[in-house]
Protein backbone atom coordinates (compact mmCIF):
# COMPACT_ATOMS: atom_id res chain seq x y z
CA UNK A 1 0.00 0.00 0.00
CA UNK A 2 1.57 3.43 -0.96
CA UNK A 3 0.79 6.72 0.92
CA UNK A 4 1.15 10.05 -0.73
CA UNK A 5 1.97 13.62 0.81
CA UNK A 6 2.74 17.15 -0.33
CA UNK A 7 5.81 19.21 0.86
CA UNK A 8 5.79 22.99 -0.25
CA UNK A 9 9.27 23.75 -0.25
CA UNK A 10 12.92 22.15 -0.60
CA UNK A 11 13.13 22.85 3.22
CA UNK A 12 9.77 21.01 3.93
CA UNK A 13 11.52 18.19 1.89
CA UNK A 14 14.57 18.17 3.77
CA UNK A 15 13.00 18.62 7.22
CA UNK A 16 10.37 15.27 6.24
CA UNK A 17 14.07 14.04 5.70
CA UNK A 18 15.52 14.76 9.13
CA UNK A 19 12.26 13.22 10.56
CA UNK A 20 12.78 10.22 8.87
CA UNK A 21 16.24 9.74 9.36
CA UNK A 22 15.38 9.32 12.85
CA UNK A 23 13.25 6.79 12.31
CA UNK A 24 15.88 4.40 10.44
CA UNK A 25 18.22 1.89 11.46
CA UNK A 26 20.44 -0.30 10.37
CA UNK A 27 19.58 -2.83 7.21
CA UNK A 28 17.30 0.10 5.90
CA UNK A 29 16.84 0.59 2.14
CA UNK A 30 15.62 3.84 0.32
CA UNK A 31 15.12 3.33 -3.00
CA UNK A 32 14.49 6.98 -4.55
CA UNK A 33 12.82 8.05 -7.64
CA UNK A 34 12.10 11.05 -9.29
CA UNK A 35 12.60 13.86 -11.62
CA UNK A 36 15.77 15.65 -12.32
CA UNK A 37 15.47 18.35 -9.51
CA UNK A 38 12.49 16.40 -7.82
CA UNK A 39 14.55 16.50 -4.75
CA UNK A 40 15.84 12.90 -4.36
CA UNK A 41 19.33 14.87 -2.94
CA UNK A 42 17.59 17.26 -0.27
CA UNK A 43 15.61 14.28 1.01
CA UNK A 44 18.82 12.41 1.51
CA UNK A 45 20.52 15.47 3.33
CA UNK A 46 17.87 15.81 5.69
CA UNK A 47 17.77 11.93 6.18
CA UNK A 48 21.22 12.27 6.68
CA UNK A 49 21.08 14.86 9.62
CA UNK A 50 18.28 12.59 11.20
CA UNK A 51 20.71 10.03 11.03
CA UNK A 52 23.66 12.06 12.49
CA UNK A 53 26.19 11.29 9.89
CA UNK A 54 29.26 13.10 8.55
CA UNK A 55 28.53 15.33 5.49
CA UNK A 56 28.29 16.91 3.29
CA UNK A 57 25.56 15.42 1.60
CA UNK A 58 26.14 16.25 -2.35
CA UNK A 59 24.98 14.01 -4.97
CA UNK A 60 27.53 11.18 -5.81
CA UNK A 61 26.30 11.11 -9.60
CA UNK A 62 29.95 10.86 -10.43
CA UNK A 63 31.53 8.85 -7.66
CA UNK A 64 28.22 6.47 -7.88
CA UNK A 65 28.56 5.71 -4.15
CA UNK A 66 29.54 7.39 -0.66
CA UNK A 67 29.54 6.34 2.75
CA UNK A 68 28.88 8.44 5.36
CA UNK A 69 30.20 7.17 9.29
CA UNK A 70 27.70 8.24 11.79
CA UNK A 71 28.72 10.79 14.30
CA UNK A 72 26.49 9.73 17.10
CA UNK A 73 26.87 5.86 17.17
CA UNK A 74 24.42 4.90 14.67
CA UNK A 75 24.36 3.45 11.58
CA UNK A 76 26.39 4.74 8.45
CA UNK A 77 24.86 5.85 5.40
CA UNK A 78 25.39 4.50 2.08
CA UNK A 79 24.55 7.06 -0.53
CA UNK A 80 24.23 5.92 -4.45
CA UNK A 81 23.13 7.53 -7.31
CA UNK A 82 22.40 4.59 -9.59
CA UNK A 83 22.01 7.05 -12.80
CA UNK A 84 24.61 6.11 -14.96
CA UNK A 85 24.77 2.45 -14.00
CA UNK A 86 23.86 0.41 -16.77
CA UNK A 87 22.02 -2.61 -14.89
CA UNK A 88 21.60 -4.85 -11.82
CA UNK A 89 25.29 -6.38 -12.81
CA UNK A 90 26.89 -2.51 -12.53
CA UNK A 91 24.87 -2.60 -9.08
CA UNK A 92 25.74 -4.96 -8.09
CA UNK A 93 29.66 -4.59 -8.79
CA UNK A 94 29.55 -1.94 -5.58
CA UNK A 95 29.17 -4.99 -3.17
CA UNK A 96 26.38 -3.37 -1.55
CA UNK A 97 25.10 -6.21 0.30
CA UNK A 98 28.33 -6.20 2.23
CA UNK A 99 26.98 -3.15 3.80
CA UNK A 100 23.62 -3.33 3.96
CA UNK A 101 23.08 -4.96 7.26
CA UNK A 102 24.91 -2.32 9.10
CA UNK A 103 24.05 1.26 6.83
CA UNK A 104 21.07 2.57 6.01
CA UNK A 105 21.38 2.75 2.12
CA UNK A 106 19.74 5.26 -0.12
CA UNK A 107 19.82 4.24 -3.74
CA UNK A 108 19.03 7.85 -6.05
CA UNK A 109 17.46 6.76 -9.22
CA UNK A 110 17.18 3.20 -7.88
CA UNK A 111 13.71 1.99 -9.15
CA UNK A 112 13.83 -1.07 -11.10
CA UNK A 113 17.52 -1.85 -10.22
CA UNK A 114 17.99 -1.80 -6.02
CA UNK A 115 14.67 -3.07 -4.91
CA UNK A 116 16.09 -6.57 -5.44
CA UNK A 117 19.30 -5.81 -2.54
CA UNK A 118 16.32 -6.42 0.08
CA UNK A 119 12.73 -7.92 0.85
CA UNK A 120 12.34 -4.99 3.08
CA UNK A 121 12.72 -1.48 1.70
CA UNK A 122 11.29 1.91 0.99
CA UNK A 123 10.38 3.15 -2.28
CA UNK A 124 9.81 6.91 -2.47
CA UNK A 125 9.11 8.71 -4.95
CA UNK A 126 9.44 12.33 -5.52
CA UNK A 127 7.18 14.81 -8.28
CA UNK A 128 7.17 18.34 -8.90
CA UNK A 129 10.07 20.52 -8.21
CA UNK A 130 9.28 23.51 -6.31
CA UNK A 131 5.92 21.80 -4.37
CA UNK A 132 7.00 18.19 -4.50
CA UNK A 133 4.78 15.33 -4.19
CA UNK A 134 6.31 12.39 -2.54
CA UNK A 135 4.61 8.59 -2.30
CA UNK A 136 5.80 6.34 -0.29
CA UNK A 137 5.43 2.63 -0.41
CA UNK A 138 6.71 -0.17 2.23
CA UNK A 139 7.82 -3.40 1.40
CA UNK A 140 8.60 -6.43 3.18
CA UNK A 141 7.57 -6.98 6.77
CA UNK A 142 9.77 -4.04 8.35
CA UNK A 143 7.53 -1.62 6.78
CA UNK A 144 4.30 -3.30 6.13
CA UNK A 145 3.87 -5.15 9.58
CA UNK A 146 4.66 -3.88 12.90
CA UNK A 147 6.56 -1.41 14.22
CA UNK A 148 7.98 -0.12 11.33
CA UNK A 149 4.71 0.78 9.28
CA UNK A 150 3.26 2.52 13.05
CA UNK A 151 6.46 4.55 12.66
CA UNK A 152 5.84 5.52 8.84
CA UNK A 153 2.05 5.84 9.24
CA UNK A 154 3.11 8.40 12.04
CA UNK A 155 5.59 10.47 9.81
CA UNK A 156 3.31 10.67 7.03
CA UNK A 157 0.77 12.12 9.12
CA UNK A 158 2.93 14.76 10.24
CA UNK A 159 4.08 15.86 7.05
Amino acid sequence: MSRELTLDTAGDTWAWGTRLGKLLQAGDLLVLTGDLGAGKTTLTQGIAEGLGVRGPITSPTFVIARVHPSLVGGPALVHVDAYRLGGFAELDDLDLDTSLEDSVTVVEWGHGLAEGLSEDHLEITLTGTDRRTVTVEGHGPRWTGRPGADDLDCLLSLA
